[in-house]
C-alpha cells in the first residue's frame, strides 16, 4: 500500500506559545489542542487533518539546528497555497515580520522561503496546474528569482494551483 500524503509534522521549538503565535498570525494555522507550555497542535486553515503541525517545547537554552551545515536533518517543510494571490498575501506578511528569506521560481512551482522564530526553515508554494505546464517546464530543474507580479500576470491571481499535480482533477 503506497503512502498517500504527509499527514503532519512535529517540530521541537524553544517556546511553544511564541511559535504557535507565529504560525497562527502569519500562515493562518489554528490551535486544535494545547498542553500549556509544553505542546501545541495546529491545523492549517483548509485542512481536515486532526492536526498538521505539532510544536513541542524544549526550552529557551536549546541550541540552533545544525542540519545541513554540520549534521544531517530536515531541511524544510513545504506548504501549498491555492492561488498566487494567497502567495502574494503571505509573502507580504512574512516580509513585514522579517521572516522571509527567499523567493524562487522552480518552473513548476513558485516558492517562498522563511524562518520561524527558532530559525527553522519552511516553504510556502503555489504549483502550476498540470494543464498549464509546458513540456519544457516539466523536465526543468531550475532555481530562478521569483517575480511574483510577472507570475500573476502570466497565470492570473486567482488561478487554482496544483490541479492535476497535487490536487486531483475533478471527474
Amino acid at each position: 500500500m503506497p503512502i498517500q500524503r504527509l499527514n503532519h509534522a512535529v517540530l521541537y521549538v524553544r517556546d511553544v506559545t511564541r511559535s504557535a503565535a507565529f504560525y497562527q498570525d502569519l500562515l493562518g494555522f489554528r490551535t486544535v489542542m494545547e498542553i500549556p507550555g509544553r505542546a501545541v497542535f495546529l491545523q492549517a486553515e483548509g485542512s481536515t487533518n486532526d492536526h498538521d503541525l505539532g510544536l513541542f517545547a524544549i526550552g529557551p537554552d536549546a541550541g540552533d539546528t545544525t542540519a545541513g551545515r554540520t549534521s544531517v536533518g530536515l531541511y524544510h517543510l513545504a506548504w501549498e497555497v491555492d492561488t498566487l494571490a494567497e502567495l502574494r498575501r503571505i509573502a507580504q506578511r512574512l516580509s513585514d515580520a522579517g521572516a522571509l528569506v527567499g523567493a524562487s521560481d522552480h518552473g513548476t512551482t513558485k516558492a517562498l522561503y522563511a524562518h520561524d522564530p527558532d530559525g527553522l526553515e519552511f516553504e510556502v508554494s503555489w504549483l502550476v496546474p498540470a494543464d498549464l505546464l509546458t513540456e519544457e517546464s516539466k523536465g526543468e530543474v531550475a532555481v530562478r528569482p521569483l517575480d511574483l507580479a510577472a507570475e500573476i500576470d502570466r497565470y492570473g491571481a486567482d488561478t487554482q494551483g496544483g490541479i492535476g499535480v497535487s490536487v486531483p482533477v475533478a471527474p
